[in-house]
């Protein structure tokens, strides 16, 4: 398999040369019809749990129905690239959850939504791929093998994404990986368009350094969390200056994030606070640094996607998180840019649930341009 991966590879470099114009336009013109969607996190990937009963109970298809009737037009489905590959047979996957998988895809596409299908490995699913040539070839025989059990879809309503975040430091590296689970997709499924991303965490900066693939059937995604101080405020599983953080404030200036910088104990924690607010964030620092994503997009002739945004919610205003959503939404959309928020029902939720029975948050749904009945 990995000498497999490696032909597939020099094969693909070699097609760079071949005129693409043709299969240029069919990914921009998919690009336009992933719109507004929604990330549907913690179920596929992101949870400890896949027994059948969660995968069944936590995202049912009142819940897929409901984004549907908000007005998203796709989901970003994450799928855990361990769970894909627990007792599967060689260059297989594993059935049971594969089974679960078609379900939710096949609801989705019946209410009208199309699907990214996004590998959302572990961490330490990442780290052995950066580390591990063995585990690269692995990485190609499961895009073969799932490209390949999606390969009879609709290519106007099914998308495949390579890697959620790769975290390679070394550019060079991840698009080497990149290069070669692009062309085990093409070959599996010659019509599908791909989703790729930069390496480290796939942020805008990330993106301005990535060199497009020979592929011509590819849609580039990034991130945008920023400004940091105020998207993860006291998150717990990220960058430690985030955590003491509570009541940080959108738009930003020197003089309200007085209490902010008070809840860091490190003079450097402290200047990147202050620094927040120096900056003054607001809506049109926002559109300044989105449009970078879509200069990129023109030098390059290719179509670019933002897979996340959100506000993580326990330790937000609410009502500057809705400023924050509405500020980034409409900077992508100013630009041409299809997203999906993060995320559906999770702590970055664009709903809330009861009794398992899930309702928009009104000034969430507005922020998106969507519906909240």
């Amino acid at each position: 398999m990995l000498l497999a991966c490696l032909l597939l590879g020099s094969s693909f470099v070699a097609a760079r040369s071949q005129p693409q114009t043709a299969v240029a336009n069919v990914a921009a013109r998919r690009a336009q019809l992933l719109h507004r969607g929604v990330n549907a996190s913690m179920w596929f990937a992101q949870a400890r749990d896949y027994s059948l009963n969660r995968l069944r109970s936590y995202t049912t298809a009142d819940d897929i129905a409901l984004m549907h009737s908000m007005g998203f037009d796709h989901v970003r489905l994450s799928i855990d690239g361990d769970a894909l590959l627990r007792d599967a047979p060689p260059n297989g996957l594993n059935a049971a959850f594969v089974a679960e998988l078609d379900t939710a895809v096949n609801t989705m596409l019946k209410d009208g939504l199309r699907v990214i299908v996004d590998v959302h490995p572990s961490d330490p699913f990442k780290v052995q791929l950066r580390t591990d040539d063995a585990v690269v070839a692995r990485f190609c025989a499961l895009w073969s093998a799932l490209a390949g059990h999606y390969a009879q879809t609709d290519p106007e309503r099914v998308f495949f994404e390579v890697l959620n975040e790769p975290e390679f430091a070394d550019a060079q590296q991840w698009n080497a990986v990149q290069t070669r689970a692009i062309a085990a997709i093409r070959q599996a499924a010659p019509h599908h368009t791909i989703i790729a991303t930069a390496g480290h965490y796939s942020g805008l900066t990330d993106l301005l350094a990535l060199e497009p693939a020979a592929d011509a059937n590819v849609i580039y995604t990034f991130h945008d969390y920023e400004p940091f101080p105020f998207t993860h405020q006291g998150a717990t599983w990220t960058m430690a200056a985030v955590r003491p953080l509570r009541g940080v404030p959108y738009p930003s200036s020197p003089e309200n994030i007085a209490t902010a910088v008070s809840q860091e104990q490190s003079l450097v924690d402290q200047h990147w606070i202050d620094t927040y607010g120096l900056s003054r964030w607001d809506a049109a620092r926002i559109r300044a640094e989105l449009s970078f994503a879509g200069k990129w997009a023109a030098l390059h002739h290719v179509p670019v996607y933002c897979g996340e945004f959100g506000v993580y919610q326990p330790y937000v205003d609410p009502a500057m998180r809705a400023a924050w959503l509405r500020d980034t939404r409409t900077a992508l959309e100013d630009q041409g840019i299809g997203w999906a928020v993060w995320d559906y029902q999770g702590s970055f939720a664009v709903v809330t649930k009861t009794d398992g029975k899930a309702a928009p948050i009104p000034a969430i749904a507005e922020a998106l341009g969507l519906h909240s009945q």
